[in-house]
This record gives C-alpha cells, sequence and structure tokens, in this order.
C-alpha cells in the first residue's frame, strides 16, 4: 500500500476511534432534569408529593433502572419558595449551570407565568406541573411549555357538569391571584355553556383567614334567588373559606356548597358535607389500571398512607419524561418537541396526550359525590363517572 493512502488509512481510523469514544463519552453522561418546586410555604404539601411522585413515576417507568436510553437519570430539586424572582434564578441556574436537559414544575401559577419565559429564553422545555392557570398554555404560552397538570378549564368544565344547569344560580369564591381568576372564570364560562347563571365572584386574599365579609355578600347575591343555588369555592393550600361557610348557616337559604375535589388534608374538612357533588383530578381509589394499583400499593409500603392528589401529578411527569425520551432517542429539545406533539402516555388516572395546538395534556376527570365513614378521616369522593378526555378538553386560548 503506498505511503499516501496508509496515511489516509491512518486518518479515517483516527477519526472513527475519535466518533465512537465521543459516542460513549455521550452515552455515559447523566439525563439531568430540573425540578422547582415551593417546597417551603403554604404548598410545601403539594411540592413534597410532586417531587415523591415523580421519583415514584421515573422508578416505575424505568423497571428500577434509573436509566432512560441507557442513560443514568440525575434529578437536580430546587426550592421556589413561591417567589417568582427565586424561580426564574432558579430556573435560570438549572439550564446555564446545571446544564439539565428538560425541568419540571412550579407549584403556583404566579410563579409559573412568571418562569415560562425563561424556557424559551434558554429553548429548553418544561413541563409545568402543577401549576393549572388556563394562560399558562393559554396567552402567556411559548412552544418549549407542556403540561401534564390538568387545567383550569378542565377543573372548571368536569366541575361545572356536576351542577350546571338552566334554573341554577351560583356565586363563586376563590383566591385572588391567577389560580383563582382563571378558574372562576374558566367555570363561569362553562356554567353558563351548559344554562347556569354566575350572579356573583369574590377573589380573597390567598393568606387571608377571616371571610366573614365575602361569605356575607355571598348570602346576600344568593339568598333572595330560587333554589336550586350553590357557592362553587376554588382554593389552593391551606386555609380557605369552607369552613366559615359551613358555619354560615347557608341552608337557612337554601344554599349549597360545591367544589372541586382536594388533597387528603383539605378533603379531612370537607367531612361535613356529605353528598356535595364536583370532580377531582385525582383519587386513589377511583381510577382502575395497572399503574395506578402499583403506585398505591407503593406508597402505602413506603409511607404508610395512600398517593395524594399531588403524587399522581409528578408520576405523570415522569411518564411524559421517559416516554418522550425514549420515543426521540435524545434529550435534543428539538426531537423532544416533536416527539411529545401528539404524545400518548400512561399514568396513574390513565391515559394523557400532549394537544399538538398548546401542549397541554389531555386527561379523563372524576365526576364524584362525597361519601363520609367513620373509619376514613377524610370525606371521600365516591366516583360516580368517570370524564373522558375528549369531554374535559379545554378551549385552545393560545391563539
Amino acid at each position: 500500500m503506498a505511503k499516501g493512502n496508509m496515511r489516509k488509512l491512518f486518518v479515517l481510523l483516527f477519526i472513527a476511534s475519535a466518533m465512537v469514544m465521543a459516542a460513549t463519552a455521550m452515552a455515559a453522561e447523566p439525563i439531568k432534569v430540573g425540578i422547582i418546586q415551593g417546597i417551603s410555604g403554604p404548598y410545601e404539601i403539594y411540592a413534597k408529593a410532586e417531587v415523591t411522585g415523580f421519583e415514584m413515576g421515573l422508578e416505575y417507568f424505568t423497571k428500577g433502572t434509573n436509566k432512560i436510553i441507557g442513560r443514568d437519570v440525575k434529578i437536580i430539586v430546587e426550592d421556589t419558595q413561591l417567589k417568582a424572582a427565586r424561580a426564574k434564578m432558579l430556573l435560570t441556574k438549572l439550564y446555564s449551570d446545571d446544564k439539565v436537559d428538560l425541568a419540571i414544575g412550579p407549584t403556583s401559577s404566579g410563579v409559573a407565568l412568571a418562569v415560562l419565559p425563561v424556557a424559551q429564553q434558554f429553548k429548553k422545555i418544561l413541563i409545568v406541573e402543577p401549576a393549572v392557570a388556563d394562560s399558562i398554555t393559554g396567552k402567556n404560552w411559548n412552544r418549549y411549555i407542556f403540561r401534564t397538570g390538568r387545567n383550569s378549564s378542565q377543573d372548571a368544565i368536569s366541575n361545572a357538569v356536576a351542577v350546571s344547569k338552566p334554573g341554577v344560580s351560583i356565586a363563586c369564591i376563590g383566591q385572588d391571584y391567577a389560580f383563582g381568576r382563571d378558574g372562576i372564570a374558566a367555570y363561569k364560562r362553562a356554567a353558563e355553556k351548559l344554562g347556569a347563571k354566575v350572579v356573583h365572584e369574590e377573589y380573597s386574599d390567598p393568606k387571608g383567614t377571616d371571610f366573614t365579609a365575602p361569605v356575607q355578600r355571598i348570602i346576600e347575591a344568593l339568598k333572595d334567588k330560587p333554589e336550586p343555588k350553590y357557592v362553587w369555592v376554588i382554593w389552593a393550600g391551606k386555609g380557605g373559606p369552607i369552613p366559615q361557610l359551613i358555619s354560615a348557616g347557608l341552608d337557612k337559604y337554601g344554599i349549597e356548597i360545591a367544589s372541586g375535589g382536594n388533597v387528603l388534608a383539605v378533603l379531612k374538612l370537607m367531612k361535613p358535607l356529605k353528598g356535595m357533588q364536583g370532580s377531582i383530578y385525582y383519587y386513589y381509589e377511583n381510577p382502575k389500571n395497572d399503574v395506578n394499583d402499583w403506585l398505591v400499593k407503593e406508597h402505602f409500603k413506603r409511607f404508610n398512607e395512600p398517593p395524594d392528589f399531588f403524587t399522581c401529578g409528578g408520576f405523570a411527569a415522569a411518564s411524559a419524561v421517559v416516554e418522550a425520551i425514549t420515543k426521540a432517542g435524545s434529550t435534543d429539545t428539538e426531537k423532544l418537541i416533536a416527539t411529545m406533539e401528539g404524545m400518548e402516555f400512561m399514568t396513574p388516572k390513565g391515559m394523557m396526550k400532549f394537544r399538538k395546538e398548546d401542549h397541554q395534556a389531555l386527561q379523563a376527570m372524576f365526576a364524584f359525590k362525597l361519601d363520609v365513614k367513620p373509619d376514613v378521616e377524610w370525606a371521600i369522593p365516591a366516583l360516580t363517572r368517570e370524564l373522558s378526555m375528549e369531554e374535559t378538553a379545554p378551549p385552545i386560548m393560545n391563539k
């Protein structure tokens, strides 16, 4: 062989060897997932359940290996303390310094709205879980945002079905920030589409503890209306107006309380509301599938209690991450976006699907009637009907 050909052969072999070594090194690098949640503060119970759910979901969908496409998964968890500026700083750090491939979170809708532009700036995916404001996948959305959590409209549509019909009057009370305002707006649209009339809206301080004045205004707005009439409550975190509504003697005016299901800690406060109808994102006894069976069994085994509302949310986010990276065969953002648009993935509450137009996860919701049992600490949202992802599909609002 001529010297020139030998030299070319050595060069080609060197290049091929370098490519193999680079590919091997890349394969060995862990996939990094950043999680931003309000681990300290009034939504602590939500945030910790989200992290637990994500870890358990990762375990389940990787069959205990903690590997996706042959690479270890490293989770970096940061506490936003429910502060928008801090959340923006932390997500920036995760994308720029920690080099995460994608991120999950946050807890609060207000914080979520603040961090959406950070994902766009770094051209990295943010899977929003569990913040629910419609505007996250609506007017404030960008193409790097996917949401496994339900949005306000999905909550509202499913809850409105429970009580809304012609002749029904409803007053609403919620927290005075994106979660409450988007939630009531969505509920009003859904309820009035079904023939009911929303006659009054109250927005209260998220940290407030005295609801005497709002309760009185609600009574004034409803007391002379014909039955049936309801006050619909949307509240996140600790506290809320339900105890004061219960003690206000609403039954004297024929007013009933309506609300969505919630975490177990809140369901404990709802035991006096036996018979109340509504819908819930997740209650551990309602879904019937192998994924939920595993989650419930393992959660009882590890924590001596059932998985909660937001444990399911974290689990769903993990499912989306594993499914997307496995199908894409890569953590490249553009390949992930192409894979995730229209992607179906299994969760403890059943199948979800990322809608292509706004990346909102379509999902089932569970209509219930509250039951009470002496040996159960909380009110039980006993399943009356599973509402399909098609029935609860929210309007597309990012146009």
